[in-house]
């Protein structure tokens, strides 16, 4: 693998990280043992432009862990040089895709606790209601079912983040927390 990563490569990758070519030939390593996966290339396109061609594609993972398959999804984009007759990868960006966790059976009676007017700041408010055994999250008229994750964690479909309730010292609830990229924004309950 190491052939077709230049050596001035640029690599960022799912988690985040930038690594030189040393530090990802570094990284590569087997998996576990009780750990077996594949990785399949899906959607390919290209751009080439004399000696740079840009790749684009998918990778669909699976990843069996003790018997219990996995599966992931990312984007990457490889920009490609030709230098000296040799092609290779000058630059890699790998992208995870949002998937939505499982949802989780709780009680819908538990909705009532959740139930209420939350304030950001005078005139910033969203109100939780529960209908039909589903809890919603509305705000200037754009309303949201929230599906729990957990018994006091919840998601949106389709967005990252998480919607989280939280209990005050008298046992009842007194915030909600939108949490995005493990940052909070908190939301005071008034009613």
């Amino acid at each position: 693998m190491a052939k077709y990563f230049a050596d001035d490569c640029i690599f960022a990758d799912e988690k985040g990280r930038n690594l030189n070519k040393a530090q990802l030939v570094a990284d590569i390593t087997p998996l576990p043992k009780g750990y077996s996966g594949t990785i399949k290339i899906a959607k390919p396109q290209s751009l080439i432009h004399g000696d740079t061609a840009t790749l684009s594609y998918d990778l669909d993972e699976t990843e069996t862990i003790f018997g219990q398959n996995l599966t992931s999804r990312y984007h990457v984009t490889d920009t490609w040089l030709r230098r000296n007759g040799v092609w290779q990868i000058a630059s890699s960006q790998a992208m995870r895709y949002y998937e939505d966790p499982a949802v989780a059976r709780i009680d819908p009676k538990k909705f009532a606790y959740f139930s209420g007017t939350y304030e950001l700041a005078p005139g910033q408010t969203r109100r939780v209601f529960s209908e039909e055994e589903s809890l919603y999250v509305e705000r200037n008229g754009k309303r949201e079912q929230l599906f729990p994750e957990g018994s006091e964690i919840f998601f949106r479909k389709g967005v990252e983040g998480r919607i989280l309730f939280r209990y005050a010292d008298n046992g009842k609830v007194d915030a909600l927390i939108d949490r995005r990229n493990n940052e909070d924004v908190v939301w005071r309950r008034v009613n």
